[in-house]
């Protein structure tokens, strides 16, 4: 994978009518400040838009118009193995299409680990997720305090992450203090990929997907799958016959490219 991201403004306006980026911490994110790479973008990469080395965590706000906004929100967190974020097929390309449809779409730009030499940095993924798993419950924190602002009800706000970036939206979940968690998840091709967490009974509404064929994630997934259902919960699950991992926003003429209507017929039935 190549190095990839042009610094990011404390608030600036992205590509899209409605949107803004905001920084998620005051000042320096705690436990990085002496990160000294400069976070690095990569365009027209296999996966689309990449971002490595990102310091400076952000949330960027795609809102819809307010005469169609449904007032649901969901952030957005996209994977990349924590050494890079996959933006655009994971996280860019998703939210305006919810934007179309009322939602606001918060797409997370969360700390990846600093990569200092080439291929994939030996590590253990709890020690690399854990700056993106605090930048993940932040982003919910953040949210909600725009809530009013942004016009979404603080309590139908999602979350939906991507191979790592489910890792993230799995930690916000399993929070142990419910009123911190998410009023539904959804979790493609990820989960814990360390050691599995304590999961609690009652989680709110839960939705996962993956492809019988993904050679990277799929032992991790199942296995979390497993551990939610032995802990008294019901997610919605989808397995598709075919897609590999990391399909995301991708048309590959594979069953897995019907995961998005799949998932938003589901957050439609839980958030009305």
């Amino acid at each position: 994978m190549p190095l990839w991201v042009a610094g990011c403004l404390a608030v600036s306006v992205a590509g899209t009518a409605s949107a803004q980026t905001i920084n998620l911490w005051p000042g320096e994110a705690p436990g990085s400040e002496h990160w000294t790479l400069p976070e690095r973008t990569y365009e027209h990469t296999p996966v689309g838009t990449v971002v490595q080395n990102v310091v400076t965590p952000t949330i960027t706000a795609y809102l819809p118009d307010r005469a169609h906004a449904t007032g649901v929100g969901i952030i957005i967190a996209p994977g990349g193995g924590f050494v890079a974020l996959a933006m655009s097929v994971e996280a860019t390309d998703l939210a305006p299409w919810l934007q179309r449809r009322g939602v606001a779409a918060f797409v997370l730009k969360y700390r990846t680990v600093q990569k200092t030499v080439d291929g994939i940095p030996a590590m253990d993924m709890d020690t690399a997720g854990r700056y993106g798993i605090a930048d993940g419950i932040r982003a919910l924190e953040v949210v909600r305090a725009h809530a009013t602002e942004w016009h979404v009800d603080p309590n139908r706000l999602g979350f939906i992450g991507f191979s790592a970036g489910a890792m993230v939206a799995s930690a916000a979940t399993l929070q142990a203090d419910s009123r911190l968690r998410p009023n539904f998840a959804a979790f493609i091709y990820g989960g814990p990929f360390g050691r599995m967490p304590r999961i609690p009974a009652g989680l709110p509404p839960l939705f996962m997907a993956w492809a019988q064929d993904d050679n990277v994630a799929l032992q991790p997934v199942v296995r979390f799958r497993d551990a939610l259902v032995a802990a008294g919960n019901r997610p919605e699950v989808h397995v598709y016959s075919a897609g590999g991992h990391g399909f995301g926003m991708k048309k590959q003429g594979t069953p897995s490219d019907h995961w998005l209507d799949d998932f938003y017929a589901w957050m439609r039935a839980r958030t009305r």
